[in-house]
């Protein structure tokens, strides 16, 4: 719907119908959103005949499952004919499948990057939240979406449209390519934290397969292992080698939940020892073991904690400040 209302927006400022849009899925029929709302679908094969300007893809949280030859087969004829491709999110994952996105810059929402960049080593992954390579488009989801809308209307009929089409859905104003998903004043604890905490996190989510020692990253840094450990016990609010620990194992669960790869190459590639230490630290902090998460985490439901672990009992609002 983020992207669909720019469009409609357009449409009511210009007084007339500038951009037309169906909505279809494999079989057609009712199709469940991921916050639980339904909306109706035309069969894919009622639409395989048209030709598109622009060809979406929205799949939600398991993008494997919806794949399927046929939908393949679409989305590549399409593209030979000229439409421009898009993705909302786990959307380019099925672009990706469809060998639509070779060589190409793309992206997807934070939480799915890793995932996304173990199994499509031919694809550059980009942070950004929205990405245009050529006749390729992907964006982060959410909002994001948005933004991908008001650049194609953009493109299409011009800033000055776009721009009003911005102001009547109250979107903050046309955000131009190049903005990351993860700017570094948005964690609370890298908006508090001294730079020097700032730049050991950094090491460390950069070092997830080769994990680096404590001492390397505090010389890296430029301070002792013992002030580096004062630092986040007092601004981060565990030691450094937990905090380290934790950045290993929420990679590891995107790869859990969001691809099929071995338990034992999760294990390796986000810097574990053994499968066997891989799966206590993992049930230590996310409650479960690996191997169920990967069947639990794939369920959708509307208001997902995913990847955040959340005891039981503690209430939401107790985290807003």
């Amino acid at each position: 719907m983020a992207f669909i209302d720019p469009f409609r927006a357009a449409n009511y400022l210009e007084g007339e119908t500038l951009f037309q849009w169906k909505m279809a899925s494999s079989k057609g029929g009712a199709c469940l959103a991921s916050n639980g709302v339904s909306f109706e679908t035309l069969p894919l094969k009622n639409v395989l005949q048209e030709f598109f300007d622009i060809v979406v893809v929205s799949s939600s949280w398991t993008p494997e499952t919806v794949a399927t030859p046929d939908l393949l087969a679409a989305l590549r004829k399409w593209a030979r004919a000229g439409s421009l491709m898009a993705g909302l999110d786990t959307g380019a994952f099925i672009l990706a499948e469809a060998g639509l996105l070779v060589g190409k810059r793309a992206t997807v929402h934070y939480e799915h990057l890793s995932a996304f960049q173990e199994l499509n080593a031919d694809v550059e992954v980009s942070e950004d939240i929205f990405v245009r390579d050529g006749n390729r488009f992907t964006c982060s989801g959410g909002v994001a979406s948005c933004d991908m809308a008001l650049h194609i209307i953009d493109a299409a009929y011009g800033s000055p449209l776009a721009k009003t089409a911005a102001y009547y859905t109250f979107h903050p104003g046309l955000r131009q390519a190049g903005v990351s998903q993860n700017p570094g004043n948005i964690e609370p604890v890298v908006r508090k934290a001294p730079e020097a905490v700032r730049r050991a996190i950094s090491i460390m989510e950069n070092h997830v397969e080769d994990c680096i020692s404590i001492p390397d990253i505090s010389s890296q840094v430029g301070i002792s292992p013992r002030q580096l450990h004062r630092l986040f016990e007092r601004d981060v609010g565990k030691s450094p080698a937990l905090y380290y620990r934790d950045v290993r194992l929420d990679r590891a669960r995107g790869f859990v939940t969001q691809t099929d790869m071995l338990l034992y190459e999760i294990a390796i590639a986000c810097g574990f020892r053994s499968q066997v230490h891989f799966s206590r630290a993992y049930r230590a902090r996310f409650g479960i073991q690996p191997s169920a998460d990967r069947v639990e985490g794939r369920i959708p439901f509307e208001f997902r904690a995913w990847p955040l672990h959340r005891k039981k009992g503690k209430r939401l609002v107790e985290d807003i400040p």
